[in-house]
């Protein structure tokens, strides 16, 4: 048997559908902007790209589809074991590095900020908890985030839990039980808007189990997609489809109606453009765009919020005048883009191909 041959087909990945690649790095740009636009406008109803937030749903639907088409036919043979290493290794080092980067920022904010006032033993259990994924929401200069050095993460915990989930039941359970599961996990979603007013929770203690009603619908309802082959075929291409999406993320905010109108975008819009962004035409001039939007995502939102927590800093202490502010987001979108990009290229990606070889070595020699 040629051993490297098998770790390597049990570690290959399908072909993403290119468009869906496109609109996930369109997503995080929105992300990125909401947080920027958050500081600004504590009144959500002012703020152009309110409903933002909304994109980790969006996440959570896409990674639904996405698991289901790259494992669905292969986690079987490939073990669970390998299923989790797999994932270990394409989310983690990122992980680590929004931790590290959102530690330097809490040290060393030019702008402001108090870590004097925590101790140092509570500093590195609190960097080591957000490491390792577990939530623990103690530094109240960090808004009580469950992961107060990447508040990001938090999403990053779901979808672990998720994969957890996915590997040990999701993957052998008919499609007519992912159906009730989802049906279930609606209602979950309706209760968590009905309660809260709005969609907002899961990045904190008293709202971590918003976050569970939101990775449970989302992630069954992409993944009820990809069983149910609901592929809508369409010309509206990826320009077409990000419009789509922008149209969800600058929706109005409004306190009165934020409950009714974020669970129908949640329920219902979202996965019509999952079906529709895995069925639309991609042009050929816009290829790359949508391979390097999609490979930008993840080192997007994982790296940006120790910036983020700088910029409110800096906000609250010097309140610039909006002709700064507006220079100062555009510039800030465009560095974080930047240096998202060095982090991909010189640590996720070189990081993720030495961790890779390393496992195909293993599997290789265990099979001898």
């Amino acid at each position: 048997m040629d051993t490297n041959k098998t770790a390597g087909t049990l570690l290959q990945t399908k072909q993403h559908y290119e468009i869906l690649d496109g609109l996930r790095g369109f997503a995080a740009l929105a992300v990125v902007t909401f947080h920027f636009m958050e500081w600004v406008y504590t009144d959500s109803s002012q703020n152009f790209i309110g409903h933002g937030f909304l994109a980790v749903d969006f996440f959570f639907c896409l990674s639904g589809f996405v698991i289901g088409y790259a494992y669905d036919d292969r986690i079987a043979k490939m073990g669970r074991a390998k299923f989790f290493i797999s994932r270990m290794i394409r989310l983690h080092p990122l992980v680590v590095a929004g931790s590290v980067l959102g530690l330097l920022a809490f040290l060393f904010d030019p702008f402001g900020g108090h870590p004097e006032m925590y101790s140092t033993g509570k500093i590195i259990l609190t960097f080591f908890c957000s490491i390792l994924m577990i939530p623990l929401p103690v530094i109240a200069d960090r808004g009580f985030n469950l992961f107060s050095f990447n508040a990001p993460a938090w999403s990053l915990f779901w979808e672990y839990m998720a994969n957890i989930v996915y590997g040990f039941v999701l993957y052998r359970i008919s499609k007519a039980f992912v159906l009730l599961l989802t049906i279930l996990s609606a209602v979950a979603i309706c209760c968590v808007s009905y309660r809260s007013g709005n969609l907002l929770g899961g990045w904190s203690g008293p709202t971590f189990w918003d976050g569970c009603a939101r990775i449970s619908y989302s992630f069954l309802a992409g993944l009820l997609i990809y069983r149910s082959n609901w592929i809508i075929k369409n010309k509206l291409g990826f320009i077409g489809l990000a419009i789509l999406l922008l149209l969800a993320f600058i929706m109005p905010a409004s306190p009165k109606w934020n409950w009714f109108a974020e669970p129908i975008i949640v329920l219902l819009y979202f996965p019509l453009l999952i079906a529709l962004g895995a069925g639309a035409a991609l042009s050929p001039g816009l290829k790359n765009i949508c391979v390097f939007s999609g490979k930008i995502s993840y080192p997007l939102y994982m790296t940006h919020y120790a910036a983020l927590w700088m910029f409110g800093n800096y906000l609250t202490n010097y309140k610039p005048d909006a002709d700064h502010l507006t220079l100062i987001i555009i510039s800030g979108v465009l560095l974080l883009l930047g240096a998202s990009y060095l982090v991909m290229v010189l640590y996720d990606i070189p990081l993720r191909k030495y961790l890779t070889e390393k496992w195909k070595q293993r599997l290789a020699s265990n099979q001898t």
